[in-house]
This record gives C-alpha cells, structure tokens and sequence, in this order.
C-alpha cells in the first residue's frame, strides 16, 4: 500500500462515519480511498476550512471523524482548528496534514508540526506505509483519551510511496449522540476562557505521555560517535546512510519527549538532530539545555535523502565545507529534445491562454492554483501573479484599485478554475462586485478538479463516488452575487472567434463582469474527442501561427529564417501533429492561415507507444 492508501485502511478499521477532504496533492488519494468503502459517509468539501467544520460537527455528534488536506490546506482550516482545540472532541478526530517537502506540486514548503505547537495537539508521525495506517488507528484512540484533535503529520514520501502492510478489520464505533452543552461547544469569551485551564492540564498530561509512548525508541548501534533525533520519513534516511549508528526516532513529535532524548543523548558523543524543513526539535532540545548539531550542517529545504546525509557528516567531521546540497542529475535522455512542463493536448485552457496572449500588451492577468498556471510559461506569458488559491479575483480587484497612471488604459483580468473559484474564489468576486472594480474575471471550467486528477467538485453534477449531485451554475451564481447579467457569459473556450471577441468586449467594460469558459477536462470521461487532424505537408507554409497556441501534439519538423525587406529576419517553422495524440479540438486550424490542418485518415494512425509504420 502506499502511505495515502494505509491511512484510509487505518481510518476504516478504526470506526470512523464521516470523512471529508478538498483535493492536495500528496494528499488527495486518501479520501479517493475512503470513498472505496460503503460504509464511510466520504465527501470532498468545497474548501479544507469546510472538510473540517464537517468533521468536527460529526466529533461534536460523538462518531469517529476524519479529515485530511495538504500543508497549504490547513491555513485555510486554522480558523476552526485554534478553537476546536479548546473545545474538544466527543467521538475522535484526527486531521491527516500531507507536507509537500521539496515542493513537487505547492507554491512553498511548510512545515506542519508547528500546528501542533501552535494549536497545543497531539502530532503522530510515521515513517513509512505500515506506520501510517498503525498510527491513524491508534490517533482516534488518543483523540477520545485526551480529548482534542489529533494531528497524523504526513510527506509527499509517505503518501506515495508503497510498502507492505499488515491490516487487520474494521472495529465497531456507536455514536453517542449530540448532547447540548453550551459552556463546551458555544466558544464566546466567557467560555473558551474556562477551557484554556483545562488547555494547559491537557499539555502537561501529553507531555508526561510523551515521554513513555511506545511510538518514541531507540535503536542502539556499534558506534556511539554519532547518535541521531529524528523523526518521519528522515528516520529511513538515517538508519540508511548510518547503519552502526545509534537512532532516537519519534513518533509521537509532539509534546516533544525531552527526557527520554536526554538520557539517549548520555551514551552518544555527538548528538545529532535530522529534521526535514523547520529546526524545530533542535531548537526545542537547545533549550532544554542538550548540546546538538543540525542546520548548520544539513539544508532547510527538500528531502534529506542519504547522500545529502552522508555529505553533511562530512562537513561535520571537517573533511568538506557546508554547501547547498547539488540536486541529482537528470536521467540520460539522449536524442530528446527538453520540454518544459505544459498543458495536455486538446486542453480548453489551450484556447483562452492564446487568446488572452494576443491581448499581452494591454492588459494584466492575475492568475491562481491550478492547471492553468502554466500559463505563465511559453508560448503565452499571459499570467502575472499566482500566490494561494482563490487569490486571482482579490488581487485582480486591488491591482484596479492600486494602479499607476501607465496601466490607467490597460484591462484587467482575474484568471482561476472552477473547484478553485468554488474553493475560495467566490467571496473574491462578491468583493469586487461591492467595490465596483474594473476587473473581468474569467471561470476556467473544466468540469474537474484537474491539477489533482480530475476529482469531481460542486460544479459538474458529480460526487466523490460518481453519483448525481446538484450542480452550480457558474452564471446564475455570479448574477446572484450582484453582476449585471449583460455583464456574464458563457463560451466554448473551442470556438475562438467568440471567445476572442468576448474577451475584448468585456475588456472594454468599465465594470465587473464573468465569462465562463466552459468545456470538460480531456483526461475526465465527461470529455469526448473528435476527428483527429494532420498538417496537408503541401499546404504549410511555415507561418508557425499554430506554435502559439502551445498544444504539445504540434510538432516542427524544419525550421528557417527568412530575411524580409528592411533585414527583418523571421522565423518560420513547418510542423506536423502527432495524430495518435489529437482529440481533433481545432484550436490550432483556427490559427492556420493556409489551411494546412486537416482531418486525419483514421487508417494511417500509429498508436503512440507501437512501432511507426510508412503513415505515421
């Protein structure tokens, strides 16, 4: 199993009945999951803030809740955690936190064991797959014993990589029920001040627990030069590069067991702390008066993988000075041209992104969180901001608000997805409605949750299993949130000459207004190709006019440069498309001015991935 799949394993033999998540990678397989199994009400939320006001609610009802998200998710849910933590939990509750170290698929890197110093909760971290589920199964038990949420902190590493677990089956948990107590579930003032004494009893009984948890070892080793702290998926690293070492490894991260690494520390030299991102246990057993090495020698960011280990040790011992770790080298791809990452063949974003490029020099694009975010990379440089999801509308609004006489003339568009508007998008545009901001915002409606696998979501009808659901209509719902209705509409991102013309009409519109981009994901089953296309080789004429809409099917065979009258050198490139890939969109044969792009004979196709015949 990998560590997402453990996990949900964990969370089903455990009892829970409600288990909720908006999409992040690492973390979106788990509830995909948890959905697998019948007898766990598994829903996807509209934002992380909502999964675990959902989860809570079910706690609060006394039945075994879970909710899981990745690092940047729980900014969004701390609102309800930093309360939740003083009010409690009825039946168990345990929030699975997948950080992204190295940033694979996130805007940053965070470190989510703060949430537990911050929030005063219990943190569990596994190591690998078989720990993963082991510890969400025993986190619902410490939930109930101590009466709060549990954190079960989580890597990319854990989350994707497999490894073999022991399961065992699924235990009965009743629900006891609602029971109205207002001085407990009713957070004003007057009551949450009652509940930080039982707060601060709560951290000294976890700390006390903490230093007997069977979850917190030891591994002696031959040589006691070294002795490593360490915790999570580093704990494989050590144990890896160090062998004859011996290790402390925690589990159970947080309250931290001082003591029990006090006394490890007595029959070690050197004690040395390996933690991925933050120094937070070093800094924690710094001032508890322990003598250690640690981000003086190892970095502050990505995976602390063995080599980088070994490297650091010998920085330690003088043998090489401190350094930024070099990344790996590339796999050997001889005789393949790089390609940067782009969007997929046939993608509606294709359409809007050349559109809106050909719109560069007159207008700013906000952007956000999601697949279309490669719009700001070749050929369309049409986004110039991405910071968190749902920001596109707000900063879209403040950049009207805040520009400089040069970009008086310039349009101003906010660019973002279907799940991310639905996500946060929505007050965003219900600001720039109450504040009249000349911004024209466009909903990328792909049907799909697409950066993380094409989940379903709130606007297509479908839920986390496939079932009907009620679906939101983008256009009603933004008239509903005070857009004039001239001011809304919907397009088929495939039909440029409308969508080009509607983008410069609403451009030209002093006040807000939405046009929705409607059309499926290519990689969802709601999507359905057409008649794939090829380049007639006696018609090209090497305009490249196609090379600018970015579809990675669009291929140059020969480029030239042409000198034109005054020496203006110009590029021009005669292309062909893989037809094997073609979903037959038409985007690029609406760019074609000699009208080299047309259909394909289906019979002279080569699968890709077969052997090329004379057609292909």
């Amino acid at each position: 199993m990998s560590g997402n799949e453990a996990v949900a394993r964990g969370v089903w033999e455990a009892g829970v009945r409600v288990a909720t998540a908006y999409p992040g990678t690492p973390a979106t397989e788990i509830l995909e999951y948890l959905g697998t199994y019948s007898d766990i009400h598994a829903n996807w939320s509209p934002n992380e803030k909502v999964s675990l006001e959902v989860a809570i609610g079910a706690s609060m009802c006394g039945s075994r809740a879970f909710c899981a998200m990745k690092h940047v998710g729980m900014n969004v849910a701390a609102d309800a955690l930093m309360t939740q933590t003083l009010a409690g939990v009825e039946g168990g509750l345990v929030i699975a936190i997948a950080d992204d170290v190295g940033m694979s698929s996130s805007q940053n890197e965070q470190d989510s064991r703060y949430w537990g110093r911050f929030a005063h909760l219990p943190i569990l971290e596994p190591s690998d797959s078989q720990e993963a589920y082991a510890m969400v199964i025993q986190a619902f038990d410490l939930s109930e014993q101590f009466d709060c949420p549990v954190i079960l902190r989580l890597t990319t590493r854990i989350c994707h990589v497999k490894g073999v677990v022991t399961v065992g089956e699924r235990q009965t948990h009743t629900a006891k029920g609602f029971t109205p107590n207002p001085s407990r579930w009713v957070m004003v003032p007057g009551n949450a001040k009652k509940r930080l004494q039982l707060q601060q009893q709560r951290d000294l009984t976890l700390r006390a627990y903490s230093e007997q948890s069977d979850l917190n070892f030891s591994d002696p080793g031959k040589a006691t030069e070294y002795g490593f702290v360490t915790s999570g998926p580093a704990y494989t690293h050590v144990k890896e590069a160090f062998p004859e070492s011996p290790v402390y490894k925690i589990g159970f991260s947080h309250p931290l067991p001082v003591e029990q690494i006090r006394a490890f520390a007595q029959g070690v030299e050197t004690l040395v702390v390996v933690e991925e991102t933050e120094p937070l246990i070093e800094l924690e057993l710094r001032a508890a008066g322990l003598t250690v090495v640690g981000k003086e020698y190892f970095p502050a960011t990505g995976e602390l993988a063995p080599e980088v280990l070994l490297r650091a040790l010998r920085a330690l011992q003088g043998e090489e000075e401190v350094s930024a770790p070099t990344p790996p080298p590339m796999p050997s791809l001889a005789g393949l041209f790089p390609r940067p990452p782009t969007m997929c063949v046939s993608c509606p974003h294709l359409a809007v992104f050349y559109t809106l490029s050909r719109l560069r020099k007159r207008a700013n694009f906000a952007g956000d969180i999601g697949c279309y975010t490669l719009g700001a990379g070749q050929p369309w440089n049409a986004l110039d901001t991405c910071i968190c999801m749902g920001s596109a509308i707000g900063i879209g609004l403040g950049m009207d608000l805040g520009r400089g006489e040069r970009d008086q003339d310039k349009g101003i568009f906010s660019i973002i997805g279907d799940s991310t508007f639905l996500h946060l998008g929505i007050q965003g545009l219900l600001d720039l409605v109450y504040n009249q901001g000349n911004v024209t915002v466009m909903i990328l409606d792909n049907s799909a949750t697409g950066m993380t696998g094409g989940q379903n979501n709130h606007g297509n009808g479908k839920d986390l299993r496939g079932n009907a659901a009620p679906q939101v209509d983008f256009a009603e719902l933004a008239c509903a949130l005070g857009v004039a209705r001239e001011r809304v509409h919907v397009v088929d991102p495939y039909d440029l000459p409308v969508l080009y013309r509607t983008v410069k009409q609403e451009m030209a519109a002093p006040v807000p207004s939405v046009i929705v981009a409607k059309r499926p994901c290519v990689l969802t089953e709601r999507y359905t190709p057409r008649r794939p296309l090829m380049v007639a080789a006696e018609k090209c004429n090497g305009c490249a006019n196609c090379l600018s809409v970015g579809c990675p099917a669009i291929l140059v065979t020969r480029r030239e440069t042409e000198v034109r009258k005054g020496g203006r050198e110009v590029m021009k490139a005669w292309v062909r498309i893989e037809s094997a890939a073609c979903t037959g969109c038409d985007i690029c044969l609406q760019t074609c001015g000699p009208d080299a792009m047309v259909p394909a004979d289906l019979s002279k196709i080569t699968p890709i991935g077969e052997s090329p015949d004379q057609h292909s």
